[in-house]
């Protein structure tokens, strides 16, 4: 379908909705593991392109993206999102990187990531990650 993000739900118990962008298996695996459960619903979209038309019908809490996301990379979509809550298109969502070695964190300051991890992603620092980043957008809403 054109102009329909392909973004599937993990689970169907949200909570805390996080979007994660990703086309590696073994991440979704992992952050499944990491975050599924009562407090957090993770939904999926397989291509960086997605993640706008996602973040625009349903604004989650929290945006996860794998910096070598295929057809546009983590970085570019990052730097997408953050033009699009700059010029008022979209509400402005944290963002968590993941990436793909120590040299990569220069990449994540620059599109203006919130926050970035070296994969291989350990799933206790993930769920710190993620915690942290919904208690500092919930201090900053309330």
């Amino acid at each position: 379908m054109l102009g329909q993000p392909k973004a599937v739900a993990l689970t169907s118990d949200d909570v805390t909705d996080v979007l994660l962008a990703t086309d590696a298996d073994w991440v979704v695996e992992e952050v499944a593991a990491a975050l599924l459960g009562d407090d957090i619903a993770v939904r999926l979209v397989r291509a960086g392109a997605d993640v706008r038309d996602a973040v625009g019908i349903q604004t989650p809490d929290l945006v996860i993206l794998d910096l070598q996301i295929g057809n546009m990379g983590g970085m570019a979509t990052a730097i997408d999102l953050r033009h699009e809550s700059l010029a008022g298109r979209l509400e402005h969502v944290p963002i968590l990187m993941l990436l793909d070695r120590d040299a990569d964190t220069f990449l994540a300051k620059r599109s203006a990531a919130d926050a970035w991890l070296v994969k291989p992603i350990d799933s206790f620092t993930l769920r710190r990650a993620v915690d942290s980043l919904l208690a500092d957008q919930a201090e900053q809403a309330g």
